[in-house]
């Protein structure tokens, strides 16, 4: 008994209680319905879209173009995986702040895939630059690799747009 004359409540055991993750994304195929799942979604097609199109374009820099492969690898398995966790509802038993983790996922690759786009554009810039192969003078990209990157540059610029706007709505989301 308290002071006051009103029993304590018993001290909780801390085995036994969680605290409650923090999500505000609606979990199974309710995601589906939302912005942010929707932009995922858009993620995860554009991103495959690139690390396709790079892939047929024989990699012909690969310093340049690794970098970019690596990325829309890197980000379509995670963006999968994080989609697949909200669909399944695993957010509910992890405890996370999972707006926080939402909004660091984000920005990460989209700095990432924001370097991604800017290599892609300058390994399709180089179209014009000739190299001397066994005393043949070739261009660096024949047309149909010029016109492959052309595509890839556009989808990495579309997919990092997407990965923006998932930033924004994650920031929003996570601010208090």
């Amino acid at each position: 008994m308290s002071a006051g004359g009103a029993p304590m409540p018993p001290t909780p055991n801390p085995a036994v209680s969680f605290p409650a993750p923090r999500v505000t994304l609606p979990v199974g195929p309710d995601i589906l319905r939302t912005y942010s799942g929707a932009f995922v979604c858009l993620e995860i097609l554009f991103g495959g879209l690139v690390w396709i199109l790079v892939a047929s374009s024989n990699v012909p820099l690969p310093l340049l173009q690794g970098w970019v492969m690596f990325v829309s690898v890197t980000a379509f398995f995670f963006s999968l995986l994080f989609l697949f966790v909200f669909l399944s509802g695993i957010v509910n038993r992890i405890d996370a702040n999972w707006n926080f983790l939402d909004f660091g996922y984000h920005f990460v690759v989209f700095v990432f895939y924001f370097g991604a786009f800017l290599l892609e554009a300058a390994a399709t810039s180089l179209h014009n630059l000739h190299c001397n192969v066994t005393l043949n003078v070739h261009p660096l990209l024949n047309n149909n690799q010029y016109n492959i990157n052309v595509a890839a540059t556009i989808f990495a610029f579309v997919t990092t747009a997407c990965y923006g706007c998932s930033l924004a709505l994650a920031l929003r989301r996570w601010r208090p």
